[in-house]
């Protein structure tokens, strides 16, 4: 787990200034990789590739970056090839200097070229520089563990693993992107690729990209869910579950320093747990988080039991009403893309513990609820699906009258949302859609603001991964049905835009890497190819996980009411929110439009007499407003 960062084709830069800008980019990530540094220039094509280094496998010197080869490969890394070890004997040639997984990738590219990457298991995003074919070659793993941003300006190409790096360049000019300002506002992150800045963007999980030395870019898909015809057998496809989970704790083990864990308590972090349980060779330390008189969000007793049972290094961290206080404005310091997401501040903390505690690798329990159907509120969803079909069929006219009635008698309702995409033909399911709904985004909204998006909505974004669904639907797996959909688009939208982008930042901001076994590829296509029955049987939310780690846990643990990872954001921080809206709203509609400042102002003094409804609106405005005084520059 490091930073990476670096440019070619910049503009003309003698080598000092060259040496200077990545030296300027790579302290911004220095957060990162606190253990070394490290440049590389060529000046003949105005190149430069900057590394800070978090160091976990081979701790000595041999894995310094940017790394290179006796014939000039030169490559950044920021990341984990888990399975390393298994691929020595593809490159039994090359001649190895160090036992790091980033001379592993540089081996195979050197044997393979670019189809390297379907050897890779891991969390990745790294840039080669091939002095023969004069090009960069970068890539992101499947999943989207971790992050890579760029920017192309003429034939300049710049790159970092995050957006603070390239906002320093001086070829690049921060405007903002008001159609991903839109999208952020309904989702409460910003969806891939755009970013909240015109001009740079996200490098979509299982991607690629060739820039040449003439400033050319090719960008290239080189994976997908693979889908597969599964047995139609619960026990059989438990096993399969299980011994998958295995096969990628124990890879995720991997590692010169100790490997800890953040423990909830539930069947995801405890499944995790227990199976680290068996592979580690120290005690393992474990993490858990409540609020300090705030039990409706405490599980500390849930996650207590567990570590008792599996016999971890347990720890525990109470946070109190000051330290949320003392974080809320600092959130965005961590966040230089915003996100909107509360439950990131137990996280945040969760993260400073494990490294009060010596530890450089975390593991989570990211992933299942998306890819098994975990979550209740979702089961609706379900039982919606035919009932919203047959209604489509109704003439629009009849399905825009109902929608606009039901908006008048409760613009604020979740149902109002659902009448609202009916009466459009839209699809029912948007996962993630969090903050200002469509159906009444209008009226919280600026009209030049509206106008200058041009008729930009974000159910853009639901469409373009349902149009992917249907494809590979209809080219390989014609059993999915809306079920699956949801799972899918959890995976290809929530996953990447806000789990794992969530989990890296906390993380990093502490330099701990965070790991997420549930998100190993191979474990994705086998719980995207499980039938939806079978994930939700008996109306038990990812009941074949469950069954699955039978053998492994305990049913009060399997079978306990999710309880959720919340935050008593309501109960304490109703009024710095409300202060700093007040305060901030007007100067940044001076400047940007966007919002009718009477209407949230409307909002702000029902959330101050106690009104619950549009307390994660008001904390989507709150976050953008202060990342704006940050990130944004007039």
């Amino acid at each position: 787990m490091c930073g990476i960062n670096g440019f070619l084709n910049a503009p003309e830069f003698d080598f000092g200034a060259m040496n200077n800008l990545v030296g300027q980019m790579n302290d911004r990530l220095a957060h990162r990789g606190p253990d070394d540094e490290g440049i590389w220039l060529d000046p003949d094509h105005q190149l430069g590739l900057g590394h800070r280094r978090l160091s976990i496998l081979d701790l000595s010197s041999a894995g310094h970056q940017p790394m290179r080869t006796p014939c000039g490969l030169t490559i950044v890394f920021n990341g984990e090839i888990y399975n390393f070890n298994d691929l020595y004997h593809l490159v039994s040639d090359f001649p190895f200097k160090s036992r790091s997984d980033t001379e592993m990738i540089l081996a195979l590219y050197k044997k393979y070229g670019q189809d390297c990457l379907q050897h890779l298991n891991g969390m990745f995003a790294f840039a080669i520089w091939d002095p023969d074919k004069k090009e960069l070659f970068l890539a992101r793993d499947r999943v989207g563990k971790k992050p890579l941003y760029f920017a192309e300006q003429g034939t300049s190409f710049s790159f970092s693993s995050e957006l603070r790096s390239l906002l320093l360049l001086p070829w690049i000019t921060p405007a903002l992107d008001r159609e991903a300002l839109l999208d952020f506002l309904t989702f409460s992150f910003v969806p891939l690729p755009r970013t909240m800045f015109e001009g740079i963007r996200k490098l979509e999980p299982g991607h690629k990209l060739t820039v040449k030395s003439n400033g050319s870019v090719r960008h290239e898909q080189y994976w997908d869910v693979e889908f597969e015809q599964v047995e139609n057998d619960e026990q059989v496809l438990c096993d399969r579950i299980r011994e998958a989970l295995e096969t990628s704790v124990r890879y995720r083990m991997v590692s010169d320093v100790p490997v800890g864990a953040f423990l909830s308590g539930g069947v995801d972090s405890s499944a995790v747990v227990a199976l680290m349980k068996r592979e580690a060779h120290y005690p393992v330390k474990t993490f858990s988080i409540g609020f300090e008189g705030q039990p409706d969000y405490d599980e500390l007793g849930y996650a207590r039991n567990v570590a008792e049972q599996f016999g971890t290094e347990h720890h525990e961290r109470v946070v109190s009403r000051e330290d949320m206080m003392n974080f809320l404005p600092r959130v965005v310091d961590v966040f230089d893309e915003p996100m909107a997401d509360p439950t990131s501040i137990p996280i945040y903390f969760l993260a400073e513990a494990a490294k009060e505690q010596g530890l450089k690798v975390i593991m989570n329990g990211d992933g299942p609820d998306e890819l098994l159907l975990g979550y209740r509120n979702w089961m609706k969803y379900q039982r919606l699906y035919p009932k919203y079909r047959a209604y489509g069929t109704l003439p629009g006219f009849l399905r825009k009258g109902v929608a606009a009635m039901a908006a008048r008698l409760a613009s604020d309702s979740a149902n109002t949302d659902i009448f609202y995409r009916a009466a459009r033909g839209q699809e029912l399911f948007w996962a993630g859609a969090r903050g200002l709904r469509e159906c009444n985004k209008n009226q919280f909204l600026d009209r030049a603001f509206l106008d200058e998006v041009n008729g930009h909505t974000s159910y853009d974004v639901i469409d373009a991964f349902r149009q992917t669904f249907d494809r590979a639907r209809a080219k390989s797996a014609p059993q999915l049905g809306d079920a699956d959909w949801m799972a899918y688009i959890g995976f290809k939208h929530l996953i990447p835009n806000f789990y794992t982008y969530r989990a890296d930042r906390l993380c990093m901001a502490h330099g701990v890497e965070g790991r997420s076994p549930f998100l190993d590829y191979q474990f994705v296509n086998l719980a995207l190819s499980i039938p939806a029955a079978m994930k939700t049987k008996g109306g038990e939310p990812k009941s074949i996980l469950k069954k699955a780690m039978e053998p492994v846990l305990s049913q009060d643990i399997l079978y306990r009411k999710k309880k959720g990872f919340c935050v008593p954001m309501q109960q304490w921080g109703t009024e710095v929110m409300a202060d700093t809206i007040e305060e901030e709203l007007p100067v940044f509609s001076d400047q940007y439009g966007v919002f009718d400042q009477a209407e949230i102002m409307r909002l702000v003094a029902a959330m101050r007499d106690g009104q619950t409804a549009y307390t994660a609106t008001l904390w989507s405005v709150y976050f953008l407003l202060n990342w704006s005084n940050s990130w944004l520059r007039s």
